[in-house]
């Protein structure tokens, strides 16, 4: 078996209009398709970036919170590489999502923080 590339990534979320805003408004990601499966009354918007499919949103009744953060066992965190982390915070701020402070990575000696969508998902933001 040979695996090309990560697919996609699903994120389930609570509340389904609150998350969509924030990934699509506030983080600017594409929406490509968008269903509402009654059997399962629940929503999937496919989302991507620069035109590459990412993400599957989904929401469904009741989902239980996440477990822990950020070290709960399972997906951990997502990561975005931005041009300019500063730009990227102020333009976020202003949107009214705040940041971890900046940290340097021990290995590379690049800049990177951590966002949070609305169900507390860890969302780093690594410096280009």
């Amino acid at each position: 078996m040979i695996l090309n590339k990560v697919h996609h990534i699903a994120i389930i979320c609570s509340d389904y209009k609150n998350s969509k805003k924030f990934y699509v408004e506030d983080l600017g990601l594409e929406p490509l398709q968008e269903v509402y499966r009654v059997e399962r009354d629940s929503f999937k918007l496919d989302l991507a970036l620069n035109s590459e499919y990412i993400i599957e949103l989904f929401s469904f009744p009741k989902p239980p919170p996440r477990s822990t953060r950020p070290e709960a066992t399972g997906l951990r965190h997502l990561a975005f590489e931005v041009d300019d982390l500063e730009t990227s915070l102020v333009e976020l701020s202003g949107k009214g999502i705040l940041a971890e402070p900046v940290r340097t990575d021990e290995f590379t000696q690049k800049k990177f923080t951590f966002i949070f969508d609305p169900d507390n998902l860890p969302i780093e933001l690594y410096q280009k």
